[in-house]
């Protein structure tokens, strides 16, 4: 494991490539990035309790008679000690992890904890790094390109992903960092006063901040402004559901195409996320899918085909997929970064298999950053690294031939 120093200047040196750029930029005014360096105190628990609202998609083992069927829906571990006269035990509902929390105990997220017999979010208000980005950092190409998104993150998430590049946060405790408590409407207010038609919840898994993140896309959506999601996608369909109703676009990360890599390398489970992008793909929200290509774990002619060919069966052609370079972090440093040739071979097998919009991410300059016209084949946004640099369609159509470009542009 590095040491936090060792870990700050590599990923300067990788710079936004990394996707650690929101732990090291400068930050501009009203905007922070918090972080606890070595020896310093973060906020204390009990002031994240104090603050901590009780949190949504759980039952307990206090449940009342007139609620045993519902609450027997559940895992049968809580059922079974339902008015059993144990001190409450509670279920979290909200992702596939469905973490049975016993009182004074956290789910697999670290970010939200029995109570006294209440689930209670740790989170809610306390923003850990918040910063503007090019959308096309999320990665999103075929939603308001050229757009600035208001990005923030608050600590945790459900997924143990060994090649994390993001793990500072995802990986802590929200005490671990010194916070502020930051109500919904400074989040909006922030990003309105920047000019930022978009705001964004991502870094860490955004799923363990489901009431905050709800409560901020109300207001946004009153003042008409966007809000996308980068998710892991590891949820269930209820918030999923409520997700679909609040947001504009969601990015999800398919890691693989196999149980057997969820289970290893991620601490999950595949299907909860294919889940996910077939219930987000008869929604009205814009999906995009990343697939980030980590060598000699996911990166075979096989993983690679199967996902192509699940994606192109089940959601179609039209959705944009991102396949991305791996490099070096969290506790897979051993690994090298992906060769550029791999993320060539996996778009060019998605194109010759149907997909429209297919793209190498995490190369600066590369070709594979552009998006061209399914029908005349030419390009009809350049891209250069994170920034557009040129735009051949007229209200969403190719320029060139007229060809429909699927997408939300305005």
């Amino acid at each position: 494991m590095i040491s936090r120093r060792e870990f700050l200047i590599s990923a300067a040196r990788m710079g936004p490539i990394a996707g650690t750029s929101i732990l090291l930029s400068s930050a501009l005014p009203g905007i922070f990035t918090h972080g606890t360096a070595a020896g310093a105190v973060g906020t204390a628990t009990e002031d994240l309790i104090r603050t901590a609202p009780k949190a949504r998609y759980w039952i307990s083992t206090a449940t009342t008679n007139a609620d045993c069927k519902s609450c027997h829906k559940a895992d049968s571990a809580l059922a079974k000690n339902i008015h059993a006269g144990k001190p409450p035990i509670v279920q979290c509902l909200l992702c596939a992890q469905t973490c049975i929390i016993q009182p004074g105990q956290r789910g697999k997220c670290r970010a939200r904890m029995n109570v006294r017999g209440e689930l209670r979010s740790l989170v809610y208000g306390r923003p850990v790094s918040m910063h503007v980005d090019p959308i096309e950092k999320k990665p999103f190409y075929h939603f308001m390109p050229g757009a600035d998104a208001f990005s923030l993150a608050t600590a945790g998430c459900p997924l143990k992903c060994k090649f994390c590049q993001n793990w500072e946060i995802s990986q802590s405790r929200p005490e671990d960092f010194s916070t502020a408590f930051i109500p919904p409407a400074d989040i909006v207010r922030s990003a309105a006063s920047r000019s930022s038609p978009i705001i964004a919840f991502t870094y860490n898994e955004p799923t363990v901040f489901m009431e905050y993140l709800s409560d901020i896309a109300s207001i946004a959506r009153e003042k008409k402004l966007r809000c996308v999601l980068v998710s892991c996608g590891f949820m269930n369909p209820e918030p999923l559901a409520e997700m679909c109703r609040i947001l504009d676009a969601i990015k999800i990360d398919l890691k693989g195409y196999s149980p057997e890599f969820y289970r290893n390398v991620c601490g999950a489970e595949l299907q909860p996320v294919l889940n996910t992008i077939r219930q987000i793909a008869k929604s009205r929200v814009h999906l995009e899918i990343v697939n980030l290509v980590v060598p000699t774990l996911n990166d075979s002619e096989k993983m690679l085909g199967g996902l192509i060919n699940w994606i192109l069966g089940e959601i179609g052609p039209d959705v944009p997929v991102h396949f991305t370079r791996f490099h070096p972090d969290y506790q897979l440093l051993n690994l090298p970064a992906t060769p550029v040739a791999t993320l060539e071979r996996a778009r060019n097998l998605a194109i010759q298999r149907g997909l429209r919009y297919v793209y190498v991410g995490n190369v600066p300059d590369h070709s594979g950053n552009h998006t061209y016209c399914p029908k005349c084949g030419k390009a009809v946004i350049k891209r250069s690294a994170f920034f557009v640099t040129e735009i051949n369609m007229q209200e969403g159509r190719c320029r060139f031939c007229g060809q429909a470009i699927a997408g939300v542009w305005s």
